[in-house]
């Protein structure tokens, strides 16, 4: 007669949630390892000790870990990898088949010799992929006896044999890795340029890295392709409008020069047009913000020249002026700016800045401009 070993002492449902409530930087880890990485980083002993973030290419983020167990970081030898291959590295860890030596277990209450029948890096991988281990059933005895598992994934009940249901565990986590490497492989989905709109809306800056870190490494390379090159004009100035958005978010970010980086290649797609001009003024801003407003004038003069909207490129391009002690030049753009539908009180201050500077020949300008009105 077959034996019923209720799993509800072992069953490990929500392991991982509950150790992400003691780590700090859980949330941040699950989004740039991966949250399904990160667990089994956990499972097979590598703790993450440090990440090199490389937000254009997020494969190529470095990943520094130790493996074991030791008093302190010091008695362990400290690795780093790619975070494409730390993924790798996991996931072959995960995939070796331990050799099934473990006694079938006799009694409900013997927890721990259920635990190394089932497989303790089962027992942690089986809520990963929603897998609900109810019931551990041993039938027949001695050498011929067979354990069969019993769980609940999506509200329906499902039996597999013990091995069945490893293969089936492991199968998955290749998935996991594939598709993450898919991922990395079509990282240019133009579908995602909208997504990242509305977060540059709500200024969530970091899921619009999210969104479209991964291009400008690929897109620079295709750029030089021949396919590259033939590329219709709406597919690049969907692309320009993408990397002017992730350009922002770096500049937000305060990786201005990653931004100056993405703006760049933004332009080589962009070419001409509103487009370009909408990333000429993003990278004059991105230069303004980094204390470059010398550079920064030339990219808002060409946002200008390529059709750009007076009221969005005047009155950077005003900034850069004051910054450079062009008060005259400065005063001529928030002129233009005014004109175009800026608000007096929002360039106020630099108005003021000017008539400090330049004193009764602005005033007896003025005059003279009102007198031939």
């Amino acid at each position: 007669m077959p034996k019923k070993f209720s799993l509800d002492a072992l069953r490990t449902d929500g392991w991982f949630e509950r150790i992400g409530e003691g780590i700090g930087s859980f949330q941040a880890l699950c989004e740039i390892v991966g949250e399904r990485f990160f667990a089994f980083s956990i499972i097979v002993g590598a703790r993450i000790t440090a990440l090199t973030v490389d937000r254009r290419s997020p494969d190529q983020t470095i990943v520094d870990f130790v493996v074991g167990a030791g008093d302190a970081d010091a008695d362990l030898e400290p690795q780093r990898l790619s975070l494409a291959d730390f993924r790798r590295r996991l996931t072959g860890a995960l995939l070796v088949e331990e050799d099934r030596t473990e006694p079938v277990p006799e009694r409900e209450t013997d927890v721990e010799a259920i635990q190394l029948y089932i497989g303790v890096r089962y027992l942690l991988l089986a809520p990963l992929f929603s897998y609900s281990l109810r019931s551990l059933v041993i039938e027949g005895a001695g050498a011929k006896a067979e354990g069969k598992l019993v769980v609940l994934r999506d509200g329906i009940e499902e039996t597999y044999d013990i091995d069945t249901f490893r293969m089936r565990v492991r199968a998955h986590v290749r998935e996991e890795l594939d598709r993450a490497q898919s991922g990395a492989r079509s990282a240019i989905d133009l579908s995602k340029v909208a997504e990242a709109e509305t977060a540059s809306l709500k200024k969530d800056w970091t899921k619009v890295i999210q969104l479209l870190g991964a291009w400008p490494a690929p897109l620079a390379i295709f750029l030089r392709t021949p396919e590259g090159q033939m590329l219709a004009p709406d597919a690049r100035a969907l692309i320009a409008k993408g990397l002017g958005l992730l350009g922002t978010a770096c500049v937000e970010l305060g990786e201005v020069e990653q931004a100056e980086e993405v703006f760049r290649i933004g332009i080589q797609y962009a070419q001409e047009g509103v487009a370009a001009a909408d990333l000429f003024r993003r990278l004059g801003e991105a230069l303004l913000t980094s204390d470059r407003a010398g550079e920064a004038i030339g990219p808002l003069r060409r946002s200008l020249a390529f059709g750009g909207r007076p009221d969005e490129v005047m009155v950077p391009l005003a900034k850069a002026y004051l910054k450079r002690d062009r008060y005259v030049a400065a005063f001529a753009c928030l002129k233009d700016a005014m004109n175009a539908g800026v608000a007096e009180k929002e360039v106020a201050q630099d108005l003021r800045k000017i008539e400090e500077k330049l004193g009764p020949q602005l005033t007896a300008w003025k005059a003279r401009m009102i007198a031939s009105a």
